[in-house]
């Protein structure tokens, strides 16, 4: 009789699983691994130094909430061993698929030799739109549970090397996995994404920063929890989360202003919609993308390579 071992990205998917009776054992990974400095081996002293003291610093989340929300769950999939198959279940955007490739690493790591199904948001027949997961129905849910998509070696072994170059210090070689064919639907715009996350080599902004400021030039908005919304609901590929986008918006702070009860571009920002100054001195933080520090590398739109500073 199989026996499944389950893993999520959060608690909706963790309830949608008890709540449909699928038995096995279930892991919820509540990571945010597209953020901040990761190291290859998750859990080991180095990892966890670097997760606390980022999450602590920028989140508020203590080494002991860590400990609880996610390292416990890492030393349970560590620990299990009597199960025959592996599911999936992650979303569509880069915020999920990276937690999804550490997952699948660690396994690797820990030489795990059973089918890996993969249960991701996609259109399948007889559905009218395409929706993430978190926005199906059970009967859709259900529906992408049945028709799982299995996952061959090759596609194990290029999501090993994807989360391995991640944590190295040159996501130019990341590019090059962009055109490599797999299983994974989305891995292709989610490398993408990742890259565009580089500061821009005319503007010092990146892709996911201009987005907003594009909302706010577009769009009548009169409130910072509505630009949220905005920037949540029109992200594209990144899924980041509410925490994520505030911590965004503050960091934009400059670009925008408040005038006749609406948020409007301030004339930094309208510089840096017409491209007609470059932000990055101004921008320029310490922050880490996996393996290397956001700004020690800029995105050129034009040719869409990485060039190194």
């Amino acid at each position: 009789m199989s026996k499944k071992l389950h893993i999520t990205n959060g608690d909706v998917f963790t309830q949608s699983i008890l709540d449909f009776n699928l038995g096995g054992e279930i892991i919820t990974w509540k990571e945010m691994l597209c953020e901040g400095p990761t190291s290859y081996l998750l859990g080991t002293p180095e990892f966890i130094k670097l997760r606390t003291n980022f999450l602590n610093e920028f989140y508020s989340i203590s080494p002991t909430q860590y400990k609880k929300q996610f390292l416990s769950e890492l030393n349970r999939l560590t620990a299990l061993t009597d199960y025959t198959e592996v599911i999936l279940w992650f979303e569509f955007d880069l915020f999920s698929h990276i937690n999804m490739l550490a997952a699948i690493s660690h396994l690797m790591e820990n030489k795990v030799k059973v089918p890996f199904y993969l249960v991701c948001s996609r259109k399948l027949k007889g559905e009218k739109e395409f929706n993430p997961l978190s926005k199906l129905s059970d009967k859709d849910l259900k529906n992408h549970y049945d028709n799982r998509i299995l996952l061959d070696q090759e596609d194990l072994e290029t999501a090993n090397l994807i989360w391995q170059l991640y944590n190295e210090d040159n996501p130019q070689k990341l590019k090059g996995l962009i055109k490599r064919n797999t299983n994974f639907e989305y891995l292709s715009s989610c490398i993408r994404a990742h890259i565009e996350r580089f500061p821009n080599s005319r503007t010092g902004l990146n892709a996911l920063e201009k987005n907003v400021l594009n909302l706010i030039q577009k769009n009548s908005i009169t409130s910072i929890n509505q630009l949220m919304g905005y920037a949540m609901e029109y992200q594209g590929y990144f899924g980041y989360g509410h925490r994520q986008i505030e911590r965004l918006l503050h960091k934009l702070e400059a670009f925008y202003k408040f005038e006749d009860n609406k948020i409007v571009l301030s004339a930094e920002g309208v510089q840096a919609i017409e491209g007609t100054k470059n932000f990055y001195r101004q921008l320029k933080n310490d922050d880490y993308l996996g393996g290397v520090k956001m700004y020690d590398f800029l995105y050129d739109s034009q040719s869409h390579n990485i060039l190194k500073l």
